[in-house]
């Protein structure tokens, strides 16, 4: 195989072990050795009983896990497809939307809604940045015209980028002006805090191969009882998407069409070890380790590229350091180093590379790729002292974790008294 920087090689014999990769890109994501033997679990029929109390034990993990009561539809696709059925269930050929984007995948959401005809205006904040709720605010108070926008359109966590939008705030202003709210949840829901029913989101998507921990293959769709009345009002053409025939099977606990058991079955385990470690647990870990994480590339001098304020607990991205190519960095580090992180997408493709820490992810999993970046900023003679990286990140993540000190009580009276006679 040759030989790689620093005059290190990989023989053959070597290159023929298995060493299991440190995947640290933002999905998928590491899938643990019980899901992935439940997904080697016998085929079942998607019209039989199994099935069927599969689907529903999954719906209502997921209507917990999502803090709602509304519909939870499962469709076999990707996140992709999601987002797709999320607007053809909802819109009408000419219908106003707004599309507030900070990424590639706000630009990927306003796409699909101009294939089929909805009249998407765009909103663009610079990339890195979240999107502001004034400025949702000031947008929909140009929209207040009998045919203006009836849908706000907006991205949760934009993984291109590593920002968390305040969706919070954002759902509080759509919802005082009567707007149907849709977000892309791919890469967040299951990592951040996200209350559906709370905050008033009309429908999410996200899908089993983020967050979830489990096989790609299944994508998660919710309805409020708003986004039915506006599916009864949509005239786009949907067939495998539609969301009232995924209902209506799901009423008799089936989908109308196969299933990717497989997945199905993954997913309901993954559901599992989620419930073990309970929501408030995983949203926490999410957010300390995001934090550990950008305090390790902090440490040997890695620019983050997100606004820290609003920086996602799912993904981070930054900046290589100057001179280095970001496609050589990940180039090294997956083939000496077998770990795997992603490159940048649309307008940054090329500027800044992706770290994910989302789904089963552990402190050891971040340790070790911070390992790794030493080894390969060494490799492209970069000033690195050994450990600099991992000590910034474990100083980081201790300092997340610490509990709040404890307020000290004032000594009684009584108590002060004897202490002074003695």
């Amino acid at each position: 195989m040759g030989s790689g920087p620093g005059g290190r090689s990989r023989t053959k014999e070597t290159a023929r072990m298995y060493r299991p990769q440190n995947l640290r890109i933002p999905g998928p994501t590491f899938v643990p050795q019980s899901v992935l033997s439940a997904s080697a679990r016998p085929m079942i029929n998607h019209r039989g009983p199994e099935f069927a109390s599969l689907l529903a034990a999954l719906t209502r993990a997921l209507q917990d896990f999502l803090r709602t009561q509304g519909d939870v539809l499962l469709l076999t696709c990707s996140g992709t497809g999601g987002l797709e059925a999320a607007i053809v269930n909802t819109l009408s050929r000419g219908d106003r939307a707004l599309v507030f984007s900070n990424g590639a995948f706000g630009e990927r959401f306003h796409s699909i809604a101009k294939a089929y005809g909805v009249d998407a205006r765009r909103v663009d904040v610079t990339w890195g940045r979240a999107v502001d709720p004034d400025l949702v605010r000031d947008e929909l108070a140009k929209e207040r015209a009998k045919d203006g926008a009836k849908a706000v359109i907006v991205t949760h966590n934009e993984t291109s980028t590593g920002v968390l939008n305040p969706i919070k705030e954002i759902a509080e202003i759509v919802r005082e002006a009567g707007k149907l709210l849709i977000v892309d949840g791919v890469s967040g829901a299951g990592a951040a805090e996200l209350e559906i029913d709370e905050w008033g989101i009309d429908v999410l998507v996200t899908a089993s191969q983020k967050a979830w921990g489990a096989p790609p293959g299944v994508a998660m769709v919710t309805m409020s009882p708003r986004a039915w009345k506006a599916y009864d009002r949509s005239d786009l053409p949907k067939f495998y998407l539609d969301l009232q025939q995924a209902k209506a099977s799901l009423e008799k606990a089936q989908t109308p069409s196969t299933p990717a058991v497989t997945v199905f079955i993954a997913l309901q385990e993954s559901l599992k070890l989620m419930a073990e470690e309970g929501v408030e647990a995983i949203v926490r870990r999410h957010r300390d380790l995001a934090f550990a994480t950008r305090r390790g590339l902090q440490g040997v001098g890695l620019q983050l590229f997100a606004d820290e304020q609003y920086a996602s607990p799912s993904v981070t991205s930054f900046r290589p350091p100057t001179r280095v190519d970001p496609k050589n960095l990940i180039r090294i580090l997956r083939d000496s180093y077998d770990t795997v992180i992603a490159g940048g997408q649309g307008r940054i493709e090329g500027q800044v590379a992706r770290v994910g820490h989302m789904g089963f992810v552990t402190l050891q999993d971040i340790v070790s790729f911070f390992s790794a970046v030493e080894l390969t900023l060494r490799d492209l003679h970069q000033p690195v002292e050994p450990g600099q990286a991992i000590a910034a990140c474990l100083r980081a993540y201790d300092e997340a974790t610490q509990p709040p000190p404890r307020a000290t009580r004032p000594a009684s009276r009584s108590a002060a008294t004897v202490s002074a006679r003695r």
